[in-house]
């Protein structure tokens, strides 16, 4: 039942990405084809070999180790703050990005970051059929975020055309940083995070290849990777320090005004019609999760959260999901792959203000076709959904 249920998971996301293609004659269907056989592949490898157990233990390691260290740090301004054996949120999730950016920056200043990502791009530009800048911003959007991705391409952000910096910023949207990372594998099952990084890495070019189709000739084909200002080692620790500190406080802030607010906006529709505002939008988005493999009888619980996760942010209904303890392992792995990615209406503004600080022009053009990154970046959620609930 749950595979004739994933076809027609792929069905409709595949008739929904056409529907909004913008020229369906440009579509290539190999590339296509072979990179849903990996999505699938992949998939299983992760989730249901021995291989995959290993590979996800390894990964899922390393930032349980690395949160250890980052707690050092935390507790040694922090501590007393919280009762003996509890961390609130902020210290025990939020503060350890402190420690992960300063990571990143370390690998970015000996150069091991950049020659991984480059490289890799280059694999996957010839998979995808894709150009090399376009494969470039998507293994480096997955490491560096969907703001700090940008700088690193500012060279050609003027010169792209529209096309081309759609694909660009839905690769940003899709994806999700490798500095909170381990603050997600404190929320949900690790292997959950693992498989959806994977899935959504081939998941954003499968949908973006369909809604906007287009091929890169060798001329236009070039990848002009910005070298980061030369600084003194301790001038970069101190800035990415920084860095992970504002991404911190920031997530910090947008909790508690989301979290308010759907409180509130709850309590009015639950005054005035009798249930509230997300559990309206669960029977909305009960269909989406259906057809993601969800049981019907869960549907309109997951609905919910994937919802919240929309006109919120992933760590909001990270947090929600977490309080659905009743859900089945199966619609609780389906609904977390769903999760992790930056594909909400707040990131519209994100992506759309990165470009604008580099290009003024290009930063407008962005924001125009806001609702269509959104609505890409939502679709590659659903299909790495799909491929994930198949092999749960």
């Amino acid at each position: 039942m749950k595979y004739l249920i994933a076809v027609l998971g792929l069905i409709v996301v595949f008739a929904l990405s056409f529907v909004a293609s913008n020229d369906k004659r440009k579509i290539r269907y190999r590339p296509l084809v072979i990179m849903i056989i990996l999505q699938i592949i992949l998939g299983y490898v992760l989730l249901n070999t021995v291989v995959g157990t290993v590979l996800i233990k390894g990964f899922s390691g390393i930032f349980e180790k690395l949160l250890v260290y980052a707690g050092e740090g935390v507790n040694f301004v922090f501590g007393g703050i919280a009762n003996e054996g509890q961390a609130p949120f902020f210290l025990g999730v939020l503060l350890p990005i402190i420690f992960i950016s300063a990571l990143i920056g370390i690998l970015q200043y000996f150069r091991i970051l950049p020659f991984i990502i480059r490289y890799i791009g280059l694999v996957l530009s010839k998979v995808n059929g894709m150009g090399k800048l376009e494969s470039y911003n998507a293994v480096a959007s997955a490491i560096l975020g969907q703001s700090e991705v940008f700088i690193s391409v500012k060279k050609q952000i003027g010169l792209l055309p529209k096309h081309r910096l759609y694909t660009l910023c839905a690769s940003a949207m899709s994806t999700v940083s490798m500095s909170i990372v381990g603050a997600y594998m404190t929320m949900i099952d690790p292997k959950y995070v693992v498989t959806a990084l994977v899935l959504n890495l081939f998941g954003g070019f499968i949908i973006a290849s369909i809604l906007n189709p287009y091929k890169v000739t060798k001329e236009e084909d070039e990848l002009v990777v910005q070298e980061e200002e030369k600084q003194s080692f301790f001038e970069m620790l101190g800035e990415y320090i920084m860095d992970g500190f504002k991404v911190a406080i920031t997530v910090a802030a947008m909790l508690i005004g989301f979290v308010a607010l759907i409180a509130l906006i709850n309590g009015i529709f639950d005054g005035i019609f009798g249930i509230s505002f997300q559990e309206l939008l669960g029977y909305i988005f009960a269909p989406f999760a259906f057809v993601m493999g969800v049981p019907w009888k869960e549907a309109v619980e997951a609905g919910s959260i994937m919802a919240t996760k929309m006109v919120s942010n992933e760590f909001v209904a990270m947090l929600e999901l977490g309080k659905h303890t009743a859900l089945s392992a199966r619609t609780t792995g389906i609904v977390s792959v769903f999760l992790v990615s930056f594909a909400n209406f707040s990131s519209i503004g994100i992506i759309a203000g990165a470009v604008k600080g580099l290009h003024e022009k290009q930063g407008n053009v962005v924001a125009r076709f806001g609702l269509k990154l959104l609505y890409g970046a939502t679709l590659v959620s659903v299909l790495s959904a799909i491929i994930a609930g198949l092999f749960l």
